[in-house]
């Protein structure tokens, strides 16, 4: 440069009205202040319409207008929801014809035999495994049916499927571990998995709750299957639940199945907190639709 750099003039920036500028926010969408006394569908009407409270307001909407119309509203459920106490609100969910069908990874039935059987369930992973005593518990590995989530939706005649990686589970150290069996009913129950998602087209509801990994794959492959045979598997709702966003969740629920094809939405938050915030919204309209659609 021939001359010294001078600084830009920004009296010739020009401006315009604020008026004429698309705004993301409006005063209309602002939080209200709660008010003791109120009941819970007071307090959800007082949060912002904004970002993860609007697509809160966008997934109760899509379950309850999935069972409206007799569509399925399917729960992909990774072993930490039953951990953190949430089965008692999964059954709920279940007895009042919510939730249509449940898919678990393999050490979901583990935990849920643990907490039917003895009350408790999640060892202490460190110390056991200094011992080599990790996963050794003679029960777990003996007695492989579960009483309480998995009874429920035997009770209820509602499909309960358990996908399974050799490797991951404790029982899969077991000398009673048979590799065989356990294939052949992982695979027999992909194919029922892949049955219930073949009719989410038209409205109905997937969520992954709490899988990182395992679920999200089975889910999309279920998708490719269904849509292989024909089914049309379009116009439905998908949802991924978990304190951390992961890639596959993002892109194999939230994404890939429903691009061109429905709506994903991605929730955030500890499952222990935000599970029965969603299960309790979803019942209030559930249970409203139903007594409004007797009279």
């Amino acid at each position: 440069m021939d001359e010294a750099l001078k600084p830009i003039d920004l009296r010739r920036v020009k401006t315009y009205p604020l008026g004429e500028r698309p705004s993301k926010v409006s005063a209309t969408a602002l939080a209200r202040v709660w008010r003791q006394g109120g009941a819970f569908r007071d307090f959800l009407a007082t949060l912002p319409d904004i970002l993860g409270a609007q697509d809160f307001r966008g997934v109760v909407a899509a379950m309850v207008g999935a069972r409206r119309a007799g569509k399925p509203v399917i729960l992909g459920l990774g072993a930490h929801v039953i951990k953190v106490g949430l089965s008692p609100v999964v059954i709920d969910l279940m007895e009042r014809g919510i939730v249509s069908a449940i898919a678990m990874n393999g050490a979901g039935p583990i935990h849920d035999f643990e907490l039917a059987y003895a009350g408790f369930t999640s060892e202490e992973v460190e110390p056991m495994l200094r011992t080599g005593e990790f996963g050794m518990v003679e029960e777990t590995g003996r007695i492989l049916l579960a009483l309480s989530l998995c009874a429920a939706a035997v009770r209820l005649h509602l499909p309960v499927t358990v996908h399974v990686a050799v490797g991951t589970d404790v029982i899969h150290m077991h000398p009673s571990c048979d590799g065989a069996a356990i294939g052949e009913t992982s695979h027999l129950d992909f194919r029922l998995f892949t049955a219930a998602v073949a009719e989410l087209g038209g409205g109905g509801v997937y969520l992954n709750v709490g899988s990182a990994v395992l679920l999200p794959e089975v889910f999309m492959k279920a998708v490719a299957v269904a849509r292989n045979l024909g089914h049309a598997v379009t116009d439905f709702t998908t949802v991924n639940m978990d304190f951390l966003q992961h890639y596959r969740p993002t892109q194999n629920v939230v994404h890939r199945p429903v691009a061109g094809a429905g709506q994903g939405y991605a929730l955030t938050g500890h499952h222990e907190i935000l599970f029965p915030l969603l299960a309790a919204a979803v019942i209030e309209d559930w249970e409203e639709s139903r007594g409004e659609s007797s009279r």
